[in-house]
């Protein structure tokens, strides 16, 4: 059995880029431990947007480019880039809050060998975090997923603590 820390969406312009808080900075320290530390399989998510991002649907509900694709923005903050590349973990680049490809593949692995737990730490708690814990617990209903909301940061505090507890209405552990 193997365990999973699903990174989400540690890009620069999430922690102190065009969409950046401080609570984001705050969480940084943390995921960077937690990831150092983790004895299982890392993989990681990419918000990535095209050149024509104003002109999608969510572009249109939120008019702050971010994330575009080759951009310094859209890169994995640095010191999570290299764990990255140290241990030449999977990327899912996805131009929506969930990825279906990490849960269509984490799903397949675990049909091949049972995943014994999955972690999520990252952000935007209230938005891409809660959509991929959402969608492994859709692909994968007997897999415990856990949710770290030391290593979370939401758009607002408050928006944080909701999506916390709409997880947890879900079924998503929440670990404080």
């Amino acid at each position: 059995m193997s365990k999973y820390l699903v990174v989400v969406d540690m890009q620069n312009d999430f922690i102190d880029g065009a969409l950046g808080t401080k609570e984001a900075r705050a969480i940084l320290p943390k995921v960077i431990e937690k990831i150092r530390n983790y004895p299982g399989t890392v993989v990681y998510t990419r918000d990535t947007h095209d050149e024509d991002y104003l002109n999608t649907q969510e572009g249109q509900r939120l008019p702050v480019v971010h994330c575009v694709r080759g951009t310094d923005g859209w890169q994995l903050q640095k010191d999570i880039h290299e764990l990255m590349t140290e241990r030449r973990s999977l990327v899912f680049d996805k131009p929506v809050f969930g990825s279906t490809q990490l849960a269509g593949c984490l799903s397949g692995i675990d049909r091949m060998a049972p995943i014994e737990a999955i972690e999520l730490v990252g952000l935007c708690t209230d938005i891409c975090v809660i959509a991929n814990a959402i969608l492994l617990k859709t692909a994968l209903p007997e897999t415990p997923i856990r949710v770290d909301a030391s290593c979370c940061a939401g758009v607002t505090p408050e928006s944080h603590r909701n999506a916390l507890a709409a997880m947890r209405a879900c079924q998503i552990d929440i670990e404080e």
